[in-house]
């Protein structure tokens, strides 16, 4: 990685006060310096536990989206939400009856320009251009079912997606030096006032790369939502396939992941035991699954059907996850079909 201009670098300016004190004073003054210099021991070694703790929430080692919390707090402080994201459905439901209602590129293909956001304090957060590429080669291999790994299972071979169609192009990379240590879900990293705002939220995917806090890998908004926060958050510990992207989470899944969310695709349980992810072709699951499960390993939901561990929807490590569904590539098709929430970025 290129070295940091002494320009970007943090500067700490120490000052030293001087104080002429009369002899008499010189016990009073002793003393002061005494419970200074504690004073000044804990806060740096508060500095340094923050600093630990901060690269501690950096490495987590189960995976947790917050994209479905993130989408209740936005139903809650903006309930004419629902209604858009019902439209959305509604849409997605005719375009899946009837693909050829709603015409996609003639190639069947969407070229999606990416801006990438980086959010940095120490050296290692400022994530390298290769870093960066790596991320969007994963996401170009993932979406077009070129990725190693693709045909790593065979139990659904029958409705692994193929092609998406999606197509991933770098248009630019935006720098940000700050002092905080790590982020919330809050969208605070979205803002100028801390952070960075969105370019072209309408024709463009966002990707915001950050230390997040609370154990968090990433999340995404999905569509429906506002333009000002539009876009896909990602840890970088686990943001590509080389540099600081850490184990489970160095393969760069967390953002096949994550975008899949933007294409308006749902965790694949449902967020919900047995839940729904309106999506037919996936089956049942009771729950997330984390790590790298057995093969085999069976639903507890109705007919107790082999879960599909491997989809990009569920929670489990990067090695283990390298596919979609054809019911999913349509339902991410929709949202860039001419009349999708997606349309303005043809």
């Amino acid at each position: 990685m290129p070295g940091i201009p002494d320009s970007e670098k943090l500067k700490i300016n120490s000052r030293v006060n001087h104080t002429i004190t009369k002899p008499t004073s010189m016990r009073r003054t002793i003393a002061l310096l005494a419970i200074g210099l504690l004073f000044t021991l804990s806060c740096n070694k508060g500095s340094v536990k923050n600093d630990v703790l901060a690269e501690t929430t950096s490495r987590p080692t189960q995976r947790q989206c917050a994209s479905y919390e993130v989408l209740q707090q936005q139903l809650k402080d903006d309930p004419s939400l629902q209604q858009r994201m019902d439209e959305i459905e509604a849409f997605t439901r005719r375009f899946e009856s009837n693909p050829q209602s709603a015409k996609l590129l003639p190639d069947g293909t969407m070229e999606v320009p990416v801006v990438v956001n980086v959010l940095w304090r120490t050296a290692a957060e400022n994530v390298s251009l290769a870093q960066i590429q790596s991320q969007i080669d994963v996401l170009n291999e993932d979406y077009a079912a070129t990725n190693a790994d693709y045909n790593s299972t065979s139990t659904y071979n029958s409705v692994k997606s193929g092609n998406t169609g999606i197509k991933f192009v770098l248009q630019n990379v935006v720098r940000r030096q700050t002092t905080k240590t790590s982020w919330t879900t809050n969208d605070a990293m979205k803002k100028s006032t801390q952070g960075i705002a969105p370019t072209s939220p309408t024709t463009t995917l966002n990707i915001w790369v950050c230390t997040l806090s609370g154990g968090v890998l990433g999340y995404a908004q999905f569509p429906g939502g506002p333009a000002a926060t539009d876009g896909v958050v990602i840890l970088n510990t686990g943001f590509g396939r080389v540099g600081t992207a850490a184990a489970p989470f160095n393969k760069g899944r967390t953002a096949t992941h994550e975008v899949g969310h933007y294409f308006n695709l749902r965790h694949i349980w449902g967020d919900a035991t047995c839940g729904n992810d309106q999506v037919g072709d996936t089956p049942q699951h009771n729950a997330a699954n984390f790590g790298c499960p057995s093969a085999g390993h069976l639903s507890t939901c109705a007919g107790t059907p082999v879960e599909m561990t491997m989809n990009y929807m569920d929670y489990t490590d990067d090695a283990c996850m390298y596919m979609f569904t054809l019911g999913q590539k349509s339902r991410m098709q929709a949202t860039y079909a001419v009349g999708g929430p997606r349309a303005t970025m043809r």
